[in-house]
């Protein structure tokens, strides 16, 4: 391929080579046409959809700085910032490294089979020119097999996809992921778009026909939610998927999602069945291309201008993440691609998680969206007890609000997300902006439930909604770990990863960290391997002591194990002190009301 002409490259343009894979180095050339006297650059401490400041700067080395054939002195000024001395007008070339060995969806990762980035972990920021027009040119490694994917706009590329790429300012430049190795391929229309779908690491048996079959309706009922016949707001998307032995995420951007799966959750040639693993992996797929419209257009409006030096905080994360979990499965169900008694389990099960979580009743969804740069993003043994998480939380207040809408029926939820689209112009709101949707819509003010739902610990009505749409919640037999109060690890014996607020481990006397050895009942002690054994080694008593090792030394705690269907009833949202079981199933009582309200009828 021949090299581009100076006249393509933007002012700020970027050379990246995948130099040495088996070391997992990149090597990065920025080159500033018209730089300033002291001109600044840095890289991002942080991705956005991703809230944690993940210091990127750590992978950065051998950064140089020249100006013709004259060295350039750099004064690095804090963790991830540099300052350059420059003189004249002369274009300013900095080279770098960057090691990329981290296998996610978030950062780098090259070797001999794959290459992966992002723009905020390869590319300087360069500062008072992020308006100004970027360049990214990729040269092929030296490795014949390998294509290269990205939602960048070509300017001038080889047939294998290497080459000249363009974006209008920084924030796109870093928003379009670069995907390269030996990866399968395949396209498709969704109502009039092209799309592209590159999957690296499958096994032979992979499906991709099926996988594109399926995505194409997901796209479909996606468009056709937010726009009916109407055009989407971008013109190519492409999906990249990661498989992998064991892994699962996603991370979304305005016209491309990087995703990672196991490999066997991928469908399968001769499959007649559809997994559990392929549908969680069609339900990543939804959440992540529903963001294309839910968070990464229509976004808070702290999010207006990314600031990548530090944290950037709202208290909007149970609207963007959470209602976009909402609607994932609801759209998997709209699409054809699961029926309603799946639909009702992938609820159920949710529910469960935010019930088996204490920390429901410490902070709201709200604080904890504030709060995702220190508590969800950095989970530890006391984080169940702490915080919730405004995923699942989130998308059970959408499911409330969607029910309570359809209830009185005025509107549904479904038309409170267009208004939003239309009221913000697909741009930044607030949640004043939700409030005021839902009141022109209705007639009358939400505020009372939004307070409630988001902003206190109440529980939320459910039980009382679903009922009104033809769905029976009841308390259910709650497995042993529930019971207990403990999330465990087993191998070989029985880890303690964490112990639940207020449970009957707790009482005993449990810590994160223990080791549960075995269990004495009246006389005889067993030693167990798995948590399933307490129960068989206890038969019908409900007395025990446990041996757990701790720090090196064996303890007896006195443990009684709960009985296994929760008393009480379902908490209503009257007061936080109200009991609920930790466990809950749900049941269709009207099969035809259940239809219409996962259909999207009014």
């Amino acid at each position: 391929m021949p090299k581009p002409t100076a006249a393509a490259r933007a002012g700020v343009h970027y050379e990246v080579v995948a130099a040495h894979l088996q070391a997992h180095l990149f090597q990065v050339t920025l080159t500033i046409a018209q730089p300033q006297a002291q001109q600044t650059v840095s890289l991002p401490v942080w991705i956005p959809g991703s809230y944690l400041v993940r210091e990127f700067a750590k992978n950065l080395q051998n950064l140089h700085a020249r100006q013709g054939k004259r060295e350039v002195c750099l004064q690095q000024t804090n963790k991830h910032t540099w300052v350059a001395d420059c003189h004249g007008k002369a274009p300013l070339v900095l080279t770098y490294e960057v090691c990329a060995y981290d296998n996610s969806v978030r950062t780098a990762w090259l070797d001999a089979s794959r290459g992966f980035f992002n723009g905020t972990s390869l590319c300087l920021r360069v500062h008072g020119q992020e308006q100004q027009p970027h360049t990214l040119e990729v040269s092929a490694p030296a490795a014949p097999t390998w294509s290269l994917a990205t939602g960048l706009a070509a300017l001038k590329v080889d047939k294998k996809g290497f080459g000249l790429y363009a974006a209008a300012h920084y924030d796109e430049l870093v928003d379009c992921p670069v995907e390269m190795g030996d990866f399968w391929v395949g396209k498709f229309t969704a109502c009039g778009v092209p799309h592209r779908f590159v999957v690296a690491g499958a096994a032979p048996s992979f499906d991709g026909q099926r996988l594109l079959a399926d995505t194409q309706k997901i796209c479909e009922t996606a468009i056709r939610f937010w726009h009916g016949q109407g055009k989407a707001p971008f013109t190519s998307y492409l999906f990249m998927l990661n498989a992998v032995n064991d892994g699962y995420g996603g991370l979304e951007h305005r016209n491309s999602t990087a995703l990672i799966c196991g490999r066997r959750d991928l469908p399968r040639q001769g499959e007649a069945r559809q997994s559990e693993g392929y549908t969680t992996l069609l339900g990543l797929i939804s959440h992540e291309y529903f963001h294309t419209w839910n968070v990464k257009r229509l976004r808070p409006a702290e999010f207006a201008g990314y600031d990548y030096d530090q944290e950037n905080y709202t208290q909007l994360l149970w609207f963007f993440e959470g209602f976009t979990s909402y609607y994932d499965d609801l759209l998997l169900r709209r699409a054809g691609l699961i029926d309603d008694a799946t639909y009702l389990k992938l609820i159920t099960k949710t529910i469960n998680q935010v019930l088996q979580t204490p920390g429901r009743r410490v902070q709201t969804v709200a604080q904890a969206s504030f709060d995702a740069w220190v508590k969800y993003y950095r989970q530890d043994e006391n984080t169940p007890n702490a915080t919730v998480s405004y995923y699942t939380k989130g998308s059970l207040v959408a499911l409330c609000l969607d029910l309570h809408l359809r209830q009185h029926g005025k509107a549904t939820l479904d038309d409170v997300m267009r208004g939003l689209w239309s009221r913000c112009k697909a741009g930044p709101m607030s949640e004043a902006d939700l409030l005021a949707v839902l009141e022109e819509l209705t007639g009358r003010s939400y505020a009372p439930e939004v307070a409630q739902w988001v902003h206190s610990t109440d529980e939320l009505p459910l039980a009382a909604l679903l009922a009104a749409h033809g769905v029976s919640l009841k308390p259910d037999t709650a497995q042993l770990a529930q019971r207990l109060g403990i999330r465990v690890a087993e191998n070989h014996s029985v880890q303690i990863k964490t112990v639940l607020r207020g449970s009957a481990a707790e009482q005993a006397g449990f810590a994160a960290g223990d080791e549960w050895l075995g269990l004495r009942v009246k006389t005889q002690a067993w030693r167990i391997s798995k948590l399933d054994d307490v129960a068989f080694y206890a038969g019908p008593q409900t007395q025990m002591v446990a041996v757990v090792a701790r720090d090196g030394r064996l303890l007896e705690l006195p443990l009684s194990l709960p009985a296994a269907v929760p008393p009480g009833s379902v908490a209503q949202g009257k007061s936080r002190r109200q009991p609920a079981p930790d466990t809950v199933n749900l049941t269709a009582t009207d099969t035809a009301a259940v239809s219409r309200w996962l259909a999207g009828a009014a």
